[in-house]
């Protein structure tokens, strides 16, 4: 089956995930520290260079997860293929993701924060950590307020923004949120989105978006489409 054409849409965020076709350790063994540390400098550098507004993002032993909005529809392509061939200069031969990157488009206001609460969840749902702004290499800790430095460079979307009146209040809600989880509905709605590679919202937001979107948004019906009578 032929796989499908990138979705894309304009000013619409989107969940990423890229993952590394050999993992950069074992689940069991120690993270790669020095690995990790430099592929979030490159992310960093590479976001500037291709102009992507990164929102959020996790980087683990195999993969790379991100909220992003890229300006156009070759950006996002350029930036992971940046970090590939970066990564693969320093620390590989040979191909460094098992696939093309998957994505998802989603509502703003609707699913921005819970998609940026699913990513910065990865580490503990891999058992990682315990709580997600202990991972180092994600923006969970700078998100909710426990180191703000770690993500200095980050883009927020005006969804983080909104989720409070105060810095201290916004991150103080956001921690709770993050600590809390989403419920099962919600990650997995996410994840059939990202897998899937289609676009998150109600039906109201996904009319609107059709008109702009590089292709369709939702899976086409199963089955053999209905006969017209005559």
């Amino acid at each position: 089956m032929a796989r499908l054409p990138r979705l894309y849409a304009p000013q619409t965020p989107q969940l990423v995930q890229a993952r590394f076709a050999q993992p950069l350790a074992r689940q069991s063994d120690p993270s790669p520290a020095a690995e990790l540390d430099q592929m979030l400098v490159w992310l960093h550098d590479s976001a500037r260079e291709h102009r992507v507004a990164v929102h959020g993002w996790s980087l683990i032993n195999d993969r790379i997860a991100l909220l992003a909005t890229p300006p156009g529809r070759e950006n996002l392509p350029k930036l992971i293929q940046t970090l590939g061939r970066r990564f693969a200069a320093r620390y590989r031969h040979g191909r460094v993701f098992a696939e093309r990157y998957r994505s998802a488009l989603l509502e703003p206001g609707r699913w921005v924060l819970p998609a940026l609460i699913w990513l910065e969840s990865l580490p503990v749902q891999l058992a990682y950590v315990e709580q997600a702004e202990s991972w180092p290499w994600s923006s969970a800790a700078y998100h909710a307020g426990i180191q703000a430095t770690a993500g200095a460079w980050a883009d927020d979307h005006p969804d983080y923004w909104n989720a409070g009146n105060t810095p201290f209040d916004r991150q103080a809600r956001y921690r709770e949120r993050l600590r809390a989880g989403l419920p099962l509905s919600q990650r997995q709605q996410i994840e059939q989105a990202l897998f899937g590679q289609w676009a998150l919202g109600d039906p109201a937001f996904l009319q609107q978006l059709e008109a702009h979107a590089s292709r369709r948004l939702t899976p086409a019906p199963r089955g053999r489409p209905r006969k017209i009578a005559p």
